[in-house]
């Protein structure tokens, strides 16, 4: 029989220590520190609520979850499910206890009805179905209302109106106005314009001008406003699955939605980086309060300053790009976040 080396049998033994060491290791650096043991799932939670009960970063969520193949769609959680937090081989594993299911009055028509979502759903479903940015020199060349007929100076569901530079009937059209320009944080180049949804029309009458009827309506058009078409692929699903960039990018919020001076939770966010910049929803960023520059009252020289350095200041999860541009959802502010903040791979 041959005999091991000892120095081969000395590493033998310093690498099986090392896997039991790292196991623990490594699920600390994983694991909140007050973690529970389970948890049941409520209506009203999210994914990503939840996985910052047992996670540092929520967005790990996929490391630590059992696919138990003997559960209907294992992948989707509702409430009334238990979430317990065990080990296999040393790794933490959230195991799935399916809750009973209420389909009272009628039985779910998919798989996911019912499910908790990933983020809050209300805040950003205005977000998901409607243009609200173009590309530069997009709204130039749309058509455009000229007039509502009958002496109305405006438009609303129920009423028609003509547009000019739109060459065929039939098909459904958004209704968009002019909004504000985005630009890149630090070149200024335009990336895009922000669409104002006014409402939805129907294509009744090709011609110059077409005819087209309102089928709905959020605010009251008026003479100028464009139309674009409504896509088919407009984005409807919901279930977005928080992960960070493969690659390092790098870049700035650029506007808030809804008026609001200081962006703190829940808020929308536009972002200077696109699609075209390698971003896709359910992208995780990090956000980064940009440190300002101030005069260094000690130095004899008034004229000296200093920038600060940047302070982490929340994450956001990308839910929806267009091509130069994306919208973000603010998940966690721990300070406040302002437009021209920054924003990276976590």
């Amino acid at each position: 029989m041959k005999r091991v080396c000892p120095f081969v049998r000395q590493i033998a033994l310093a690498l099986l220590i090392g896997l039991f060491v790292a196991g623990p290791a490594a699920a600390e650096a994983l694991l909140r520190a007050d973690h529970p043991a389970h948890y049941v799932v409520k209506k009203g939670d999210t994914l990503w609520d939840i996985a910052g009960r047992f996670l540092r970063s929520p967005w790990r969520w996929p490391e630590i979850w059992y696919v138990n193949p003997q559960i209907a769609n294992p992948h989707l959680i509702y409430p009334g499910d238990r979430l317990d937090l065990v080990y296999v081989n040393g790794k933490p594993r959230l195991m799935l206890s399916r809750g009973p299911l209420k389909l009272s009055p009628h039985v779910r028509a998919r798989p996911w009805d019912g499910a908790i979502p990933t983020i809050p759903i209300g805040d950003i479903a205005p977000f998901l179905s409607r243009p609200y940015v173009l590309n530069p020199g997009e709204m130039d060349s749309a058509p455009y209302i000229v007039s509502f007929g009958n002496d109305h100076l405006i438009g609303g569901s129920g009423i028609r109106a003509y547009v000019r530079s739109l060459d065929h009937a039939g098909g459904k059209y958004h209704v968009v106005r002019p909004g504000a320009l985005y630009k890149d944080a630090d070149t200024g180049e335009v990336l895009g314009q922000e669409a104002l949804y006014i409402g939805t029309v129907e294509a009744m009458r090709a011609g110059d001008p077409a005819t087209v009827f309102f089928n709905s309506s959020d605010r009251e058009a008026i003479i100028g406003d464009r139309l674009v078409p409504v896509g088919e692929d407009e984005t409807t699903w919901t279930n977005f699955m928080p992960h960070h960039p493969k690659q390092e990018i790098t870049g700035s919020i650029i506007a808030v939605h809804g008026g609001v001076a200081q962006i703190g939770q829940y808020n929308v966010v536009v972002l200077d980086r696109g699609r075209l910049d390698g971003l896709e929803p359910g992208h995780v960023l990090r956000i980064d309060q940009r440190g300002e520059e101030i005069r260094d009252v000690v130095t004899p020289d008034s004229r000296d300053t200093v920038k600060l350095p940047d302070e982490e200041a929340g994450l956001l999860m990308v839910f929806r790009t267009f091509d130069r541009v994306s919208f973000g959802l603010v998940l966690d502010a721990i300070r406040p976040i302002h437009v021209l903040d920054r924003v990276r791979k976590p």
